[in-house]
């Protein structure tokens, strides 16, 4: 473990980016980067359940954290991925506190939550430490639901005061679409959206959390006190470094070939 839920409760801004390539060599390479955490993307990535376990183990030796989108709350698709060792969940589209439940249940072994139990899984060194696994996961997994419809917007209070809530996380995407706004970060409507996602974990004493593209957009939500954030992904680093090559070969092709 990482330490990402207690570093989140001591007031760390943690830094993250996104993995949906599916690759163990992409997430191996930028879990040495130097981030705090990655996110493995079931929801809309390239891999599957069966590629997570191979990022797992290459991210194991990296300084970076890992939490898994899921593609639902269904219990199944969290004890997956926790069982191969996943340190957080992240599930998208949670719409109300029911829905928020229904994740910090999956997250959790009773007499908190449904999660099945099962001794002999990697999260638990194949049944060699078990016991403290299990005495210290609710304080070590972190669940984070994403704030991205315009129903969950009703009920942010709510979800914020669940006790396994972590961090309420702003999908930028859905949340501006779902507000007739699509990509338009400044207007009103999203600003206030934001704003009221930051007050009402504030109040809860959670953390929000939010994925960006251009690192020119950090300040602005840092200073609002967003302290989970992304900026890029494995597939954006490769394209954007394949494209700045291909045009930097090609303004030397257009320069001619001098020879030496």
């Amino acid at each position: 473990m990482k330490n990402l839920k207690q570093r989140l409760k001591n007031g760390e801004t943690l830094h993250g980016c996104w993995l949906n390539l599916g690759s163990s060599l992409t997430a191996e390479i930028v879990g040495l980067a130097g981030f705090d955490w990655v996110l493995i993307d079931l929801e809309h990535g390239a891999g599957t359940e069966k590629d997570v376990l191979a990022q797992l183990q290459a991210l194991e030796s990296t300084p970076a954290g890992v939490i898994v989108r899921v593609e639902s709350a269904e219990s199944q698709r969290i004890h997956r991925v926790l069982d191969m060792g996943a340190e957080g969940i992240m599930c998208p589209k949670v719409n109300s506190p029911e829905e928020a439940r229904k994740v910090v249940s999956g997250l959790h072994y009773p007499p908190h939550g449904h999660r099945g139990v099962a001794k002999m899984v990697r999260a638990t060194q194949f049944a060699q430490n078990f016991d403290s696994y299990y005495q210290n996961s609710r304080e070590n997994l972190l669940g984070v639901v994403q704030i991205e419809t315009a129903e969950v917007l009703n009920h942010l209070d709510e979800v914020a005061n669940i006790d396994g809530v972590d961090v309420l996380f702003i999908g930028p995407a859905d949340l501006s679409m779902e507000l007739g706004i699509f990509g338009q970060f400044d207007h009103p409507m999203f600003k206030e959206a934001v704003q009221n996602t930051i007050a009402a974990a504030q109040k809860a004493g959670k953390a929000t959390g939010i994925l960006f593209f251009n690192p020119e957009e950090y300040h602005n939500y840092h200073q609002l006190g967003i302290r989970l954030i992304a900026c890029g992904a494995d597939a954006t680093f490769v394209a954007n470094g394949a494209r700045a090559m291909a045009q930097k070969l090609a303004e030397m092709r257009g320069k001619g070939d001098s020879g030496f």
